[in-house]
């Protein structure tokens, strides 16, 4: 059985100058003839893709470096001016997330928490349990770096009162426990 160029070339389709110039290119295309690029070319490129690598990493640490900042920043400010929750045996229930969590308070300090004087943040990580008292300015300084770290600040708001409230009289205190 003839190859195809045999029976193109018999068939008068083809001649062996054609043939020739046929096999010479597939055998160019096999050996995978191409121009080369330059070594300085490729050095070039190399540093370029290796200084964008480098910069990623540099970014990358530096903001590990500011979170670890902003964490240490947070303990500090706990640290110094928690306030102490020993002698409490009144219960101070507040919302965290989805969950009912207990402190144990004095009532001078459940009266500082109710008139937004003192507020709870949480020590530690974020899936820490452990709580602290701070003042108020102190806990806005903790939220400007983490607001999830403060778990209840109560803010003042004046509130409005109507004309014909017949008991416009009577305050309801912020505090009481029911």
């Amino acid at each position: 059985m003839a190859s195809l160029k045999d029976q193109l070339m018999q068939a008068g389709l083809a001649n062996a100058k054609r043939a020739r110039q046929a096999d010479h290119a597939k055998r160019q295309a096999a050996k995978g003839r191409h121009e080369e690029v330059p070594a300085a070319e490729l050095v070039k490129q190399a540093r370029a893709e290796q200084l964008v690598r480098d910069q990623a990493a540099n970014k990358a640490q530096q903001d590990t470096q500011a979170e670890k900042a902003i964490v240490a920043q947070i303990r500090q400010l706990i640290e110094m001016h928690q306030i102490d929750r020993s002698g409490g045996d009144q219960p101070y229930q507040f919302a965290d997330g989805s969950k009912v969590r207990k402190l144990w308070l004095r009532p001078a300090q459940i009266d500082q928490v109710a008139r937004g004087q003192i507020a709870i943040v949480r020590i530690g990580a974020a899936a820490s349990i452990e709580f602290a008292l701070v003042p108020t300015a102190i806990a806005e300084k903790i939220a400007q770096r983490d607001s999830a770290r403060v778990v209840l600040k109560v803010e003042r708001q004046a509130q409005a009162v109507a004309d014909d409230d017949p008991y416009a009289d009577y305050v309801i205190p912020d505090d009481l426990m029911w």
